[in-house]
């Protein structure tokens, strides 16, 4: 009987470990990096050309990714906490269900935080000195819903920073090239984070909250998506052009302009009963063809 006690507190140390990090998974959303990790990792592709690729340097872009995405979804749940817990949608995230504590969601942040200046240090003096600044426009998004409509470009903004970061992670310099790719992920986040808020509009209309759908009303919303997402399938081909991008990536525009009229199709202003389906499942699978027909065109010519 003595010697099953500690196997027993070990079970149940490591039990309350798991639902830790599950607590955590789900505050974040980790699932859903799947949305701009296969940019950064297309911009390392485009790269190869600049400079040598090490599974050192890749290493340290993931975990920068990692922290920084981390870190930034965790500041924004901390910042819209009591918000969250008057809006029916949200009331059961870890915070304001008391899932996650405050202080173990502050602390959640500082790590990662910690752990993306740290990513940043081992790739390159100049990622560190471009990390805290970096951290500050992550964190500066969760406020601007409340004053500007133009919360939605703010945020495709800041996560248009990942494929920028790995570029320079990987050459060490700025390119405007890049910059082509930023304005895809810009754009194609914009554009269905405005369909996203369209679940909210009464409730962001109660809370003074400045999404597009609740201030300009949800039929012109819509139309605004639309035209982003058209900039996203333009700001694609002219990818394709900038960096002669082959066959592979050709079939994988085609499949992604396809998802993305999918979306706008299975998605209407008078019925939002889809759009976790759109969400999750159309946006991952387009950030993944752009990787695949980028490393396509890649291995096909050989480097």
């Amino acid at each position: 009987m003595l010697s099953s006690a500690p196997d027993i507190s070990n079970s149940e140390k490591s039990s309350a470990v798991s639902r830790h990090i599950l607590n955590f998974g789900r505050m974040i959303k980790f699932s859903h990096t799947v949305f701009a990790l296969p940019f950064a990792l297309s911009a390392v592709v485009l790269a190869r050309h600049q400079a040598h690729i090490t599974l050192r340097l890749l290493f340290w872009i993931l975990i920068a990714m990692v922290g920084a995405r981390s870190a930034a979804m965790g500041f924004n749940r901390i910042a819209d906490a009591r918000i969250d817990r008057f809006n029916p949608r949200t009331s059961e995230r870890a915070i304001p269900a008391g899932v996650v504590s405050m202080i173990s969601a502050i602390a959640f942040v500082a790590g990662f935080s910690l752990l993306f200046i740290f990513a940043a240090t081992m790739i390159s003096p100049l990622c560190l000195r471009l990390s805290v600044p970096v951290l500050g426009i992550l964190f500066f998004y969760s406020y601007t819903k409340r004053f500007t409509v133009f919360s939605h470009l703010y945020l495709g903004l800041s996560i248009s920073l990942a494929p920028l970061g790995a570029w320079i992670a990987v050459t060490g310099r700025f390119d405007a090239a890049i910059l082509i790719l930023c304005l895809t992920l810009l754009t194609y986040i914009a554009g269905f984070d405005i369909l996203y808020a369209c679940q909210d509009v009464e409730f962001d209309k109660s809370a003074g909250l400045y999404s597009m759908p609740s201030r300009l009303g949800v039929q012109r919303a819509f139309h605004v998506s639309s035209l982003l997402h058209g900039i996203t399938f333009a700001s694609l081909v002219w990818l394709k052009i900038t960096f002669h991008l082959g066959t592979p990536f050709f079939f994988a525009l085609i499949l992604i302009g396809a998802l993305l009229v999918f979306q706008h199709r299975v998605i209407r202003p008078h019925d939002l009963t889809h759009i976790e389906l759109a969400f999750f499942h159309a946006n991952s699978a387009i950030s993944i063809l752009l990787f695949l027909g980028i490393l396509g065109d890649a291995l096909l010519k050989g480097r």
